[in-house]
């Protein structure tokens, strides 16, 4: 099994009534409007293909007055991956637009850091600030699996293929992981949540949903170094993904991040 993947961003949803507040703490301009992409990722290696996170469906998107584009596991058929297939599906974290549809994978064995079980599942979750964004009944299936058999969990560093890993980062929830992936350009590491944008992690500011600063500042650094070059950074949420990669196919939503456009 080859140990170079090709890694591709699926876009499933997007909020532009952001504003840089809701980004970058202590902002100069913290007015002014941000947008944001929300994509679920894909890692193929001509052998095996690997699903990162699996977004939120129309009826959550509904409930947080964040509506859907496309449902995030059908979206995987324009890459001709059918959900019910897939046999691994990495969990970066279990916040709602990272964790919701489990029940879409019917095949898969989930990974997840057991630090963001505990998190999710215990005392902290009284507050309802730490609450917020996670949803209860995601974290129920998640349970539901557990007792079925089909999570994995990872403590720190994990190997989940040739050529895949799983790192747990921190700082915006307490068992937040990144995926480090072998490429032909070198390794990739998709910062999921770890870097919500570019701006985050190159210029050091902090996310405002964040359990531990100190751990979220340590984190840009980790990222960095899984990559070994910041251009190989992928940020979990930044529209500029769709700029510095190459579209793939016609979908109009799917991007290789193997191929930078410079």
């Amino acid at each position: 099994m080859s140990e170079l993947w090709q890694v591709y961003a699926v876009k499933y949803a997007e909020r532009n009534t952001r504003t840089r507040s809701d980004s970058f703490l202590d902002d100069d301009h913290p007015a002014a409007p941000h947008g944001m992409d929300y994509f679920v990722w894909v890692l193929d290696n001509g052998a095996r293909r690997i699903v990162v996170d699996t977004g939120y469906d129309m009826a959550e998107g509904l409930r947080r007055d964040r509506p859907i584009i496309r449902d995030p596991a059908q979206a995987l058929l324009a890459l001709d991956l059918d959900p019910e297939t897939v046999e691994t599906v990495i969990i970066t974290h279990l916040h709602y637009d990272h964790a919701g549809g489990l029940e879409r994978y019917p095949a898969a064995r989930f990974h997840l850091q057991a630090a963001d079980m505990a998190f999710a599942t215990g005392p902290c979750m009284c507050d309802v600030n730490l609450q917020m964004p996670f949803t209860v009944d995601h974290v129920c299936q998640m349970v539901r699996h557990v007792y079925s058999g089909r999570v994995v969990f990872h403590e720190g560093d994990g190997k989940i293929a040739p050529g895949v890993t799983v790192h747990c980062i921190g700082g915006h929830s307490r068992g937040l992981q990144a995926v480090r992936v072998m490429t032909a350009i070198g390794p990739v590491c998709l910062a999921s949540d770890a870097a919500h944008y570019y701006e985050n992690f190159e210029a050091r500011k902090l996310f405002p949903i964040v359990v531990d600063r100190d751990a979220m500042l340590r984190g840009f650094d980790r990222i960095t170094e899984l990559a070994g070059d910041k251009a190989r950074v992928i940020p979990g949420h930044d529209p500029l993904v769709r700029k510095r990669f190459a579209e793939h196919g016609h979908s109009g939503f799917v991007w290789r991040l193997d191929r930078p456009l410079t």
